[in-house]
């Protein structure tokens, strides 16, 4: 009775020892088994970037430089993500594209062909314009000389000489006269000088016209005797209209004896005293003559 008791003590032993032994071997194989996916599945979305520094740091110091170049061809860049063969090597600029670059040949045959023919146009247009101008710039010059050829003929002859006589240019008093040989009173100025022309008192507006036939030689103004006119007579005479306005003489022109060559204007203030005049002064060669000794 006892050893059969025994014996089923040493079973139950037995068979708990291998039930224990049985359970420790699965969790352990389970255990493993878990572990392995894990490990997978990390190294498929984990990087360990200290590993890498690391091993770059080592690689550099020199310890294994066919590894660090295998290392830095198997890093995964943005450019290997997005990289589209036909989209970079049409955009490149080191990768020559056949068909563009011939097309651009051909535009840029086409463009030299037209700019050389646009340059043989103008060319040949400009040697049509010059001569175009040529003739008329000898027509022009002809046209001219017949112009001043006809002026010429029908250009008054200038006669005046010292028989005769001089219109008055506006009907007025002597305010101040001619004095060459001694000094007069001017009583704006307020002082004695020499007048080399007579001061004719006038009303402004009044009409002013040529003394004599001649030619317009110089339209001018001056500070002291404001706008004038100066006519050649011939022979040396000259006449001088001063304090004029409205001018309607110019140079070059001629005027016959009696024309309008403008109006009065307000005196200078070199004559406020004096009032509105016409400057009325004749020379000879340049020099005064008493214009009195020729008005009729």
């Amino acid at each position: 009775m006892r050893r059969r008791n025994r014996n089923s003590a040493r079973r139950e032993k037995t068979i708990m020892l291998f039930s224990s032994v049985f359970v420790l071997t699965a969790l352990t194989v389970t255990g493993l088994f878990v572990r392995g996916r894990s490990e997978e599945k990390n190294d498929g979305y984990v990087v360990d970037f200290s590993a890498i520094e690391n091993e770059t740091k080592d690689l550099t110091d020199g310890n294994d430089v066919t590894g660090a170049k295998d290392i830095e061809q198997n890093l995964v860049t943005s450019d290997d993500l997005d990289y589209d063969p036909y989209f970079q090597e049409t955009n490149s600029n080191g990768v020559e594209n056949e068909q563009e670059m011939e097309e651009e040949n051909n535009t840029d045959d086409k463009t030299k062909k037209d700019t050389e023919e646009n340059k043989d146009k103008e060319k040949n247009d400009k040697n049509e314009e010059g001569m175009f101008d040529e003739t008329i710039d000898t027509a022009r010059l002809e046209q001219m000389e017949d112009t001043m050829a006809i002026a010429t003929s029908i250009q008054p002859a200038l006669t005046f000489s010292d028989g005769d006589s001089l219109s008055w240019p506006i009907v007025g008093n002597i305010l101040i006269n001619y004095s060459m040989d001694k000094t007069i009173y001017f009583p704006t100025l307020q002082q004695y000088k020499y007048n080399p022309a007579i001061i004719i008192s006038a009303v402004e507006g009044e009409t002013i016209t040529a003394a004599a036939s001649g030619k317009v030689i110089s339209v001018f103004s001056d500070p002291e005797i404001g706008d004038g006119v100066v006519v050649e007579l011939g022979n040396g005479y000259e006449l001088t209209y001063g304090q004029l306005k409205d001018i309607t003489v110019s140079e070059g022109g001629y005027v016959n004896k009696g024309d309008i060559i403008g109006s009065v204007a307000a005196p200078t203030k070199y004559y406020i005293v004096e009032g509105c005049n016409v400057y009325f002064k004749l020379t000879k060669n340049g020099i005064p003559v008493n214009p009195m000794t020729k008005l009729s």
